[in-house]
Order: C-alpha cells, then sequence, then structure tokens
C-alpha cells in the first residue's frame, strides 16, 4: 500500500484544444507551445498533449516542439496520452531517441474516430495486449497510467499487468455533480482510489473537471496525485487568460488541501 495523503495534487494543462483553435486557419495562432509555456510561467506542475492519428487538434511536430521547450522545465513533468494500439507508441519511441524529456504515457481505449474520450480498459480482458507496451514504455523510464472507469475491482489487475498509476475518467461525476446522484458518484471514485492505493498504484484524475467541481473532488478522493485538465481550462482562459485560468485552478487544489 502507498500513501499519496500527505502530497498535493499537481496540475496537467491539456493543450489539445489550443491547438484544435489553430488548426482553423493556417496563421500558427494561438501558438501551442506559446500557451504551453504560459502556463509553466503561471506555475502548472505539467503539460498534457493527446495527439490523435487524424490530427485534428495536436500534431506530431507539437509533440517534439513542446517536449524541446519542456527541457527549460527540468521541474516540470510532459504527458503524452492516447492509444498504444494507435500511434502513441511511436511518438515515446521518437522522443526518446530524440533525447528529449517525457515523464509519463497515458494509455487511453478511444477509437481513431472518437469524439472524446468516453471509457476506460477493461480488466482483466485488456491485460495481456497491454503488458508488452506497458514493458517498452518503462524500458525508456517513463511511469505509464491507465485511463479507467472507476471500478475497485479492477485495480489489482492493473498493478499486475504492471502499470504505476490509474487515470480515473471523471466524466460521472462531472455529469452529477449538481444532481441527486453526485454523493453516490463520488463514493465510486474514493473506493476505487482506496483499492488503488492498497495495491501500490498511484492516483490521476480526468475529464470535464472544471473549477466548480474540481475542490469537491479532491476533498472527497484520497490521494489524487495529478488532475489532467484541458477543455474547461483552455475554455477558461479565453476569458480570463492562461495565467490568471492556471492561477484559479491551482487555488482549487489549494483549496481541497486546506487543513490537510
Amino acid at each position: 500500500m502507498i500513501d499519496n495523503t500527505s502530497m498535493k495534487t499537481a496540475l496537467s494543462v491539456n493543450v489539445n484544444k489550443v491547438a484544435l483553435l489553430r488548426n482553423t486557419r493556417h496563421l500558427g495562432i494561438p501558438d501551442v507551445v506559446r500557451a504551453a509555456r504560459l502556463c509553466l510561467e503561471a506555475g502548472a506542475n505539467g503539460i498534457t498533449v493527446h495527439p490523435r492519428p487524424d490530427e485534428r487538434h495536436i500534431r506530431s511536430a507539437d509533440v517534439f516542439e513542446i517536449a524541446a521547450m519542456m527541457k527549460d522545465w527540468p521541474d516540470r513533468e510532459f504527458n503524452i496520452e492516447g492509444n498504444p494500439f494507435q500511434n502513441l507508441m511511436g511518438f515515446v519511441h521518437d522522443l526518446s531517441a530524440r533525447g528529449l524529456p517525457l515523464h509519463q504515457c497515458t494509455f487511453v481505449p478511444d477509437s481513431e474516430d472518437q469524439f472524446t474520450s468516453d471509457h476506460g480498459w477493461v480488466f482483466p480482458d485488456d491485460a495481456e495486449r497491454l503488458m508488452p507496451l506497458i514493458e517498452q514504455v518503462h524500458a525508456r523510464g517513463v511511469r505509464v497510467s491507465l485511463f479507467m472507469d472507476p471500478v475497485p475491482g479492477a485495480m489489482a489487475a492493473v498493478k499486475a499487468a504492471g502499470a504505476d498509476r490509474v487515470e480515473f475518467y471523471t466524466e460521472s461525476y462531472a455529469s452529477a455533480w449538481a444532481t441527486d446522484q453526485k454523493g453516490e458518484a463520488l463514493n465510486r471514485f474514493t473506493q476505487s482510489a482506496l483499492a488503488a492505493t492498497a495495491v501500490g498504484l498511484g492516483l490521476n484524475a480526468g475529464h470535464d473537471l472544471n473549477q466548480d467541481n474540481l475542490t469537491e473532488f479532491l476533498k472527497a478522493v484520497p490521494g489524487v496525485l495529478e488532475v489532467s485538465i484541458g477543455h474547461a481550462l483552455v475554455a477558461d482562459a479565453l476569458e480570463l487568460g492562461y495565467g490568471a485560468t492556471v492561477k484559479d485552478y491551482l487555488r482549487c487544489i489549494d483549496e481541497a488541501f486546506a487543513g490537510k
């Protein structure tokens, strides 16, 4: 069992939606690398990208340019996520070959034409085919996180497959946040978090977390090491700017840990 409860949650900013806006024109604006740098300057603990095969937002060049920029921030983390049976492993191999930083690789089971990530891996069903890919990433000194639904009974199998962390898919909590089902949804994540830490898994979380629901989630769910937030944060940044927005999300995290 590992104890994550004394560690404050890190904020990793997903810059996919910045790239999505840029890709609607051929002007190179907004600049994805500049957006990532501004978020780091405001205190973000890391940057996340999810390059899909159709390059509808993050492009291949973005991955390497952001990774190169991250060399200026040795105390921050670069996380790349995606389906390891599509294009993800190529990026892992190429980043390693170029000597560029990569700290975490998050496996997500989305299809090539999927609108957005909407479910986690199924265990133990997916274990056998994921294990050799997890080993390949570990061989490059990179941490592996698996995108998972809050299923307590799956956590032991995830650990046995070799994963270092799980990233809880939090859409079910976000959807229930303003309803009578919020408590039940939070309890599923709390029980899953306890099951994960009991077998030695680290905890990440992401998808539809925002300034309204983030603090309550982190207060209720023990041991979350990192939240990856993109859509809501970028939407807020359109009104407030990157710096003020990142600081607001860090404030939400601080409020969750106040008094702990």
